[in-house]
């Protein structure tokens, strides 16, 4: 059976996502703090980080997930980073009036009580490190601040 664990140190966001699963038994969250939660090693085919990793040590928290992750498995993050440049400040103001218009079109709003955490992390300073610690790791720059990282882990594939 496939399973889904989801991590989480607010309270108040775990009790949030178990309401939304609705006591399916293939998902199981966990309320603690990603990086000393005891979690198993090579545990996971798939490990997946949604506009979280800023709130933690970066290095770490990818050092973390590959460890997670069972050889061929794939990591997967989404994360929000800083404008340093030039560049990277007219990219985000070249698109911020798509971004009010499809914010405002899908009533796009944070959850209620989630966490916020201003990025401490340039998109250079994160392609960097990503490509020192993930070997072969395929980096995307998005709009809304994002950036995406694709990663699959080298070893046996289960194929």
């Amino acid at each position: 059976m496939n399973r889904v664990t989801g991590i989480d140190r607010s309270p108040r966001m775990i009790s949030r996502a178990r309401e939304l699963a609705a006591d399916d038994p293939r998902l199981i969250f966990v309320e603690g703090d990603f990086l000393t939660t005891g979690l198993p090693d090579e545990g996971y085919d798939f490990v997946c980080s949604v506009s979280t990793v800023h709130h933690m040590d970066f290095e770490a928290a990818l050092m973390r997930m590959r460890e997670l992750l069972r050889p061929g498995g794939t990591l997967v993050v989404v994360g929000l980073a800083r404008e340093e440049t030039l560049a990277e400040w007219a990219a985000t103001i070249a698109a911020a009036p798509v971004v009010r218009i499809t914010k405002a079109l899908r009533r796009a709003r944070e959850p209620k009580g989630m966490p916020v955490a201003v990025p401490r992390m340039g998109y250079g300073q994160v392609r960097a490190t990503a490509r020192r610690l993930l070997p072969g790791v395929r980096y995307r720059r998005h709009v809304l601040r994002r950036y995406s990282l694709t990663w699959r882990k080298p070893g046996w594939a289960g194929t």
